[in-house]
């Protein structure tokens, strides 16, 4: 009787860490997804900069040629 409640006792220390193991898994490819969407919205503003700034240089540009005119 007693090597029955040994083992449900390592039996249910096996189950949690397995179950923890899996919620750090879990917790780790949230964070990796976090990261990653942070990452796009970083590249996407310097492209929206970038654009803007060519988009104004060319309208100075076109203002420039009109005023020579």
């Amino acid at each position: 009787m007693l090597f029955l409640k040994a083992t449900g006792v390592i039996g249910t220390i096996m189950v949690i860490l397995a179950l923890v193991i899996t919620l750090l898994k879990q917790i780790i490819a949230f964070i990796g997804i976090i990261s990653f969407v942070v990452k796009a919205f970083v590249v996407l503003a310097f492209v929206t900069v970038f654009l803007l700034v060519g988009l104004m240089a060319f309208r100075t540009f076109q203002n420039n040629r009109k005023i020579k005119e």
